[in-house]
């Protein structure tokens, strides 16, 4: 059976998409640690981040680089923080989160609620970042 996000990849449940090439994804984690929090994803459904093969593994981190960048240009932030958890969804992918300080990295912390509007507004200016920075 297919992943969430594969399932979000082929476009069968929707998403707030900020970038995508042939072999990654990235859209807005509806349930953010902050504004502009992301998740990227390898299109291959990979259970596992370290059985991602090394290619895709470079290109992986190459794209979530680019997004990060992006990010920072429209989410002010100390820093883009990363992390890689891969126990809540069966599918390899990366978190990309505007921080100030550690403590904004905690995931036992609450999430925010956002509005459909407001994840529409930071997705596009995210994506529009991201273009800029990859054109």
């Amino acid at each position: 059976m297919a992943s969430i996000f594969t399932k979000i990849i082929k476009g069968e449940i929707p998403s707030y998409k900020i970038a995508e090439n042939d072999q990654c994804f990235a859209f807005l984690d509806i349930n953010p640690l902050a504004k502009g929090h992301t998740l990227v994803v390898p299109k291959k459904e990979i259970d596992y981040l370290f059985d991602v093969e090394d290619e895709l593994y470079r290109l992986l981190f190459t794209f979530s680089k680019q997004v990060a960048k992006a990010i920072e240009k429209v989410i002010p932030c100390e820093r883009v923080g990363i992390a890689v958890l891969g126990l809540e969804v069966p599918h390899a992918h990366i978190h990309l989160i505007p921080i100030n300080s550690i403590y904004d990295i905690e995931f036992s912390r609450p999430k925010l609620k956002l509005s459909e509007e407001e994840f529409k507004d930071i997705a596009s200016g995210i994506r529009q970042e991201y273009e800029k920075i990859n054109q």
